[in-house]
């Protein structure tokens, strides 16, 4: 397995003394499934997007399979995100077009302009997009408006839309945190199941801390900007997860879809 994303010294600053990101350095390998877990405002959301350049850094460098990414822009950065898939956790679809559609949305970043603008998507595409479809229990359903299906349905569709676009990376940003937990055990499990098979990197954030113990081979915990924890799940005790969120066991909901 080699090195696929690496932080090297990242801080990123909000205004003038709002620090999210607090010189993280870490690697992540091929393959791996690792979860951020952390409190509100522990800066999750800033180093998971930070990765694709939805948040510019501040200091330091990001590298993706060897490339640093962190000054790119224009085409090349475009380039770069075709290796990172997002699933976001209020789905962003585009909610009047059907669920292939959506899905075929995936492959926009390796198409001409005026293709993309007009959906003019290959066979090719539209075969794959079906098959993905398919592996998510979806088939029944690929030509439903996304506005129609449930929580669950619609992140299914995120997860299949960012599968198709081949990525090397997979980030996701709390992606069952709208779901109820019958929906969220579907939704890891098919995410597992997806990256796994396909031999693709994946992080998520997650306030669940007992479902980053369930799916992932590597927890990082976050606090304040700093990592205070990196390692395999059964490495996280007790006493280590009331230091990251900076309060008792007692008060973390670790059974529902609370936020902790």
């Amino acid at each position: 397995m080699g090195c696929l994303l690496k932080f090297n010294n990242v801080v990123k600053i909000y205004g003038s003394d709002s620090v999210a990101l607090d010189n993280v350095s870490l690697e992540i390998n091929e393959g791996e499934f690792v979860s951020v877990i952390g409190p509100s405002g522990s800066g999750k959301t800033t180093f998971l997007r930070s990765i694709n350049k939805l948040i510019p850094i501040t200091k330091g460098e990001i590298y993706l399979d060897g490339e640093n990414i962190s000054d790119k822009k224009g085409r090349a950065l475009r380039m770069c995100r075709r290796k990172i898939g997002m699933v976001f956790q209020n789905y962003n679809l585009v909610y009047r077009l059907s669920v292939i559609q959506n899905v075929l949305h995936g492959r926009l970043g390796y198409m001409t302009g005026l293709k993309g603008i007009l959906g003019r998507y290959s066979e090719k595409d539209k075969k794959t997009a079906v098959d993905i479809l398919g592996e998510l229990g979806l088939q029944d359903l690929i030509y439903n408006r996304a506005s129609d299906l449930s929580g669950g349905q619609k992140q299914r569709v995120g997860i299949a839309r960012s599968i198709m676009q081949n990525p090397q990376l997979l980030l996701c940003d709390e992606p069952i945190a709208s779901l109820d937990p019958s929906s969220s055990k579907v939704i890891m499990d098919m995410l597992y199941s997806m990256i796994k098979k396909r031999n693709i990197a994946c992080i998520v954030n997650l306030h669940q801390v007992d479902v980053a113990k369930k799916y992932s081979t590597r927890i990082i915990g976050l606090s304040k900007g700093k990592i205070v924890f990196d390692g395999k799940p059964e490495e996280l005790t007790d006493n280590m997860i009331e230091k990251i969120y900076g309060t008792s066991l007692d008060n973390l909901m670790l059974g529902g879809n609370e936020d902790a």
